[in-house]
């Protein structure tokens, strides 16, 4: 009953999208997000979308879907905050927003990454899109271990990245991958898996205080997806009893 209820409310979102400089490109986070709000997967109302081109790709698809769109210019802790004053807006997504973000409340900001923010490598200031995939291709050569991933992380003052992860769907590097090869079939994932655990984040059952050291809650089942975060896999004791005595034991001892 109670998840019935979170799903017969709205929440009211501002989306931050950079997209593209032109008309018609880039911004397809955005639009994604748009689709799977008009067919129910996230009960959501989206109350803008703010980019930082004026004429971009990202007006196109606002204007398409009636969406109230907000240029911004200025990036300081006060303009985002502004941003959430004016609209009214409860939670906040970044889907391809490439502008350091202050001002919001890092336990409802919520930020993907096209590649795993857990190896600084392929993550942090000037390493988005293209800069992601590139960096993950030429790691690549010669280390078989190297994977590129779909992250999902709460969004802090700290630093790029640097917030606390809850989704980390990895992604196999194929050999004769280039950075477009590769970023196509990132996007693709990104696209498919986004709504679906922003709607668990949303609606409660994914959760964080925002306060630093505080571990960010996910439900039981969460926890043995191999999309989990392994810091998160932690499983109470009784669980792994019942998984022993069943003789499920290899779901219940990964941690």
């Amino acid at each position: 009953m109670l998840l019935l209820k979170l799903f017969k409310r709205k929440y009211k979102v501002v989306i931050f999208a950079t997209g593209d400089k032109r008309p018609g490109k880039g911004g397809s986070g955005f639009l994604h997000l748009i689709l799977n709000m008009l067919a129910g997967v996230l009960p959501i109302e989206i109350v803008a979308v703010v980019s930082n081109y004026e004429n971009g790709g990202v007006r196109t698809i606002a204007d398409k879907y009636g969406i109230w769109f907000i240029h911004m210019t200025a990036f300081t802790a006060a303009d985002y905050a502004r941003i959430a004053a004016d609209t009214g807006a409860e939670w906040f997504l970044l889907s391809g927003w490439l502008k350091f973000v202050r001002g919001l409340p890092a336990n409802r900001t919520v930020n993907i990454h096209p590649g795993p923010t857990d190896d600084k490598r392929f993550c942090g200031d000037n390493m988005y899109g293209h800069h992601v995939h590139k960096g993950i291709v030429t790691a690549r050569v010669g280390d078989e271990s190297v994977l590129s991933a779909v992250t999902m992380h709460f969004v802090t003052e700290a630093g790029y990245d640097v917030g606390p992860s809850f989704f980390k769907y990895p992604l196999w590097v194929e050999t004769g991958d280039d950075a477009d090869s590769l970023g196509g079939r990132v996007n693709r994932y990104e696209h498919g898996w986004q709504s679906l655990v922003t709607m668990l984040v949303i609606t409660g059952q994914i959760s964080w205080s925002g306060i630093k050291g505080d571990e960010v809650r996910v439900p039981l089942w969460y926890r043995t997806m191999p999309f989990c975060p392994a810091r998160l896999r932690v499983l109470p004791w009784w669980y792994r009893l019942l998984n022993c005595v069943s003789g499920r034991g290899s779901v219940a001892t990964r941690a």
